[in-house]
């Protein structure tokens, strides 16, 4: 939930969201106000091997995107869907580590009639690519 609430500020920085003039602050406290460094630091104590590492993937790729957003890349530019759609696939495989771990099934792109998790193919700006 954490890693989701700073998801979307950072896309909303992205859209130049309230028209943040420090957007290296503004990304910055997208990531603490969402407390993704407490959530981390409790995964570390309390996940088994393989979702820690899941979740590690995910938070250093949410580093990605928070470095990108606050470099001022738009939404709408490859250079956004470069980091974004990785962060995506980063964050499927930790939901699928957990879910691997709690219920001994995770569910697969094709569940949801997708070919992968990252997106791309139902991403509208890299369609146009």
């Amino acid at each position: 939930m954490a890693a989701g609430a700073a998801h979307t500020e950072l896309r909303r920085l992205a859209q130049g969201g309230a028209g943040a003039t420090d957007l290296e602050e503004a990304s910055r406290l997208a990531l603490t106000d969402a407390r993704i460094y407490e959530v981390r630091e409790r995964l570390f104590l309390d996940a088994s091997a393989q979702v820690a590492r899941a979740g590690q993937t995910m938070f250093e790729r949410l580093r990605g995107l928070r470095s990108t957003v606050a470099a001022g890349v738009g939404i709408s530019t490859p250079a956004f869907h470069d980091i974004y759609h990785p962060y995506l696939d980063a964050v499927w495989a930790y939901r699928e580590a957990v879910r691997n771990e709690l219920e001994g099934h995770a569910l697969t792109p094709k569940d949801f009639g997708w070919s992968a998790w990252d997106g791309r193919e139902r991403c509208p700006q890299c369609g146009q690519r």
